[in-house]
């Protein structure tokens, strides 16, 4: 038996385009929402990102599952008309258009719950509707940059890229989650209200430690690749046969355990510049030199045996072929207009079972259905 879906029911309205606000309405599709994508005549950019995914574009297959598109000119008062009677049957109206586009469209998000008073409404942007960044482009890598996530992120020679839309992904996640809520004091209230996510803000929130430390100590957190600015030891190690492996030392108990057990050198516990975590960071270049040496002289097999005697986190380096081939990989299929696709499963699990996702529509795949059930 197929579970239920929770959010079954209901109707989001997304105006919506890249990765952000699509993400927030993926998962809201993913729970049982109708979905209702609007996309401009020529489609959401995002569709001509690539053409990796059977000829598809991977952003888009992997973000718009289970959706149908629409497409929709506002300059046309036809087409204005129809969005208007979507909205007024609508729960929650998704948009990342520039801001104040859609106000001057006549579809600001305070007018529209005025008019419905149960409407949830979401505005995502890139700094937010008003202040100095207002007006900014804000795609994914631009925001990294701001928010000072490319600098505590690469190697100490230059600042790196988050190799995924990391703020993207993030806004439309705290999108997902404010939806949510809201949902939920719609329930006892009867009431919408408004919601205001912006890529900034979601990643100026993950790097509150980055921050904080600096307005602490005077400094920023070291950039230093696979290792921790705040843990020693904890980082990635090369083994005789070439495999990379990284340990994760959070405690003076792991500590003990991973000298007496894997270094096999119990002594080091009591050695100054050893003894303690604050000890071992000022004294990281020494302490990771020592550790190398030992995994250098092993196999990846026999560290393996070594870590799991001495109970030490680790993990193997892997690239994406080793994803792609990970015995943890959850996988779902998703049907697309060139036929299934394969995708990583969604992150949470629930005890009713898997939930399958829907398709990934055509452009403009609904046009007729939903002009016909919308029709003034």
């Amino acid at each position: 038996m197929t579970p239920g879906k929770p959010l079954e029911g209901l109707l989001v309205v997304s105006m919506e385009q890249a990765v952000a606000a699509p993400t927030c309405s993926a998962k809201l599709a993913d729970a049982g929402a109708r979905v209702i994508k609007i996309e401009r005549a020529e489609g959401d950019f995002a569709r001509g990102y690539d053409a990796a995914c059977n000829g598809l574009s991977t952003y888009f297959v992997w973000l718009n599952r289970g959706k149908e598109s629409v497409t929709l000119d506002l300059k046309a008062e036809e087409d204005k008309a129809l969005l208007a009677r979507m909205l007024a049957r609508a729960d929650v109206f998704i948009q990342n258009l520039a801001p104040g586009a859609m106000a001057r469209a006549g579809f600001g998000s305070a007018e529209l719950r005025a008019k419905h008073p149960r409407l949830i409404t979401v505005d995502i942007s890139g700094y937010g509707e008003d202040g100095p960044y207002a007006g900014m482009k804000a795609y994914d890598l631009l925001v990294q940059a701001e928010s000072g996530l490319c600098s505590v992120t690469g190697r100490p020679e230059g600042p790196g890229r988050v190799g995924v839309s990391a703020c993207d992904i993030a806004c439309g996640m705290n999108a997902h989650a404010a939806v949510l809520e809201a949902l939920i004091e719609r329930g006892i209230t009867g009431r919408g209200k408004g919601i205001a996510v912006s890529l900034f803000d979601g990643m100026a929130d993950w790097m509150n430690v980055p921050l904080l430390y600096f307005e602490g100590t005077g400094r920023a957190p070291p950039r230093i690749g696979l290792a921790h600015p705040s843990l020693c030891p904890y980082g990635a190690f090369a083994t005789k046969d070439g495999a990379l492996i990284l340990i994760s030392i959070q405690n003076e108990r792991e500590w003990a355990l991973f000298a007496t057990h894997f270094l096999d050198e119990p002594a080091l516990i009591e050695r100054e510049g050893w003894r303690r975590n604050l000890e071992r960071v000022a004294n990281r270049e020494a302490v990771d030199a020592h550790i190398a040496a030992v995994f250098a002289a092993r196999t990846r097999e026999e560290c393996v045996a070594k870590l799991t005697a001495a109970n030490t986190a680790y993990g193997f380096v892997n690239g994406v072929d080793g994803l792609a081939r990970h015995p943890a990989l959850r996988r779902v299929t998703v049907e697309t207009e060139k036929g299934p696709v394969s995708l990583a499963a969604p992150a949470a699990r629930f005890s009713d079972g898997p939930r399958a996702l829907g398709p990934v529509p055509r452009l403009g795949e609904h046009n007729a259905k939903v002009r016909a059930e919308f029709a003034g």
